[in-house]
């Protein structure tokens, strides 16, 4: 009952009484119990780092100087090679900006441009390859090879070559086990046949032996399209006649597999999805484009289409010089698409067959969006060393 003279209380607006009730809430659970806390088992504590997304993880190091030590864990590195991240991630380079990178972060759409620091800066660098977290780069006048985790920066430059190659070089990369931590190999390849394979183990070139008469020679490889990794076989795209070179790291063994080019193709690139080796490329008849997928049947050695982009994105490519650069070959791909009048984006999920729009890579604190020049995928890993 209300009293004499006095008049009823104003009722609080919900959004105030839920806001009193929130904070309320938060003060009595911001406070953790030192005591309990520290028991806290670290295993169980690395275990649930390693979990994290990436991005997640790099705001948690700037916490204390022991999160940030978690690179330096060997326990912690077995645990994130336990529990890689879904998705891969893209390093690029843009034609505006050809000395630093951009990296495409897939799972939370976003962009990242990271400043390897150790990286030459009077010289253009190039990402070329790509194995268990590491990036292979390779300067634009073809000599020297770096190897970097763009994540974590840790950088090495690799010994000169024995083999004085100055031409373009086709490069490839693979693992000797499950993990960085295990050794890599890189191969270079250019047409005349010329190959060398680095151990990352012995910290040296060799040059396993000469090409097979078999394989004709010039190679004519297309440099746009990267070499796709299979069970620590590398495959090269070729043409002249078209189809794939094949190099075994371990055996030593060159393969040549005939394979015609579908056609009206244009700006083709290998990929791999599950074992299965697939082919990217823009079919061009009269003034339509379209970019399709292909998987090569392994009995008659023929490509055979299994996906193309849909009808209502490849009309806006009508009439218009549309060329194609194919970021990262394996699972999941990014393609740029570019003409005179259209700068776009896609990703292709080659499992669930799924087209998505990426958003455009813009300069640091400006609105123009940037051309990919060129990238490759990677396997973000917090904890590969080169």
């Amino acid at each position: 009952m209300l009293e004499p003279g006095k008049p009823p209380a104003s009722k609080k607006p919900r959004k105030d009484r839920n806001r009193g009730k929130s904070l309320g809430t938060t003060s009595s659970t911001e406070v953790m119990q030192q005591e309990i806390w520290k028991e806290f088992p670290e295993d169980l504590f690395e275990a649930v780092i390693a979990r994290l997304p990436i991005a997640t993880f790099f705001r948690f190091r700037s916490v204390c100087q022991k999160w940030n030590s978690l690179l330096d864990s060997q326990s912690f590195s077995e645990l994130c090679s336990q529990y890689p991240q879904a998705n891969p991630w893209f390093y690029t380079i843009t034609h505006e900006n050809v000395n630093s990178g951009a990296m495409y972060d897939p799972s939370l759409k976003k962009w990242y441009h990271p400043t390897i620091t150790y990286l030459p800066t009077n010289l253009i660098v190039l990402p070329v390859a790509s194995a268990g977290g590491l990036v292979c780069f390779l300067d634009i006048g073809h000599r020297n090879f770096y190897v970097c985790n763009p994540l974590t920066q840790f950088f090495k430059e690799l010994p000169p070559r024995s083999v004085r190659v100055w031409s373009r070089v086709a490069v490839g990369m693979t693992l000797n086990g499950s993990a960085a931590s295990g050794g890599y190999k890189i191969l270079w390849v250019c047409c005349d046949g010329e190959y060398e394979v680095y151990d990352s183990l012995k910290n040296s070139w060799t040059r396993p032996g000469s090409m097979p008469s078999f394989i004709k020679l010039p190679l004519s490889l297309n440099f746009r399209s990267q070499a796709v990794s299979l069970g620590g076989t590398l495959y090269f795209m070729r043409s002249d006649p078209d189809g794939i070179v094949s190099y075994n790291m371990v055996t030593g063994v060159w393969k040549q597999f005939v394979v015609p080019a579908p056609l009206h193709l244009s700006d083709p690139t290998l990929a791999e999805c599950g074992g299965q080796i697939m082919l990217v490329g823009l079919i061009t008849k009269n003034a339509a484009t379209c970019v399709c997928i292909w998987e090569l049947q392994k009995m008659t050695l023929l490509w055979k289409e299994v996906d193309r982009m849909p009808n209502i994105w490849c009309l806006d490519f009508y009439g218009k010089h549309v060329r194609m650069t194919c970021l990262g070959n394996t699972g999941l791909l990014m393609l740029s698409l570019r003409s005179k009048q259209m700068n776009r984006l896609v990703s292709y999920n080659v499992v669930s067959r799924e087209w998505l729009k990426v958003p455009g890579c813009l300069v640091p604190r400006g609105k123009k969006r940037q051309w990919i020049a060129c990238g490759t995928a990677f396997n973000p890993c917090l904890t590969a060393t080169a």
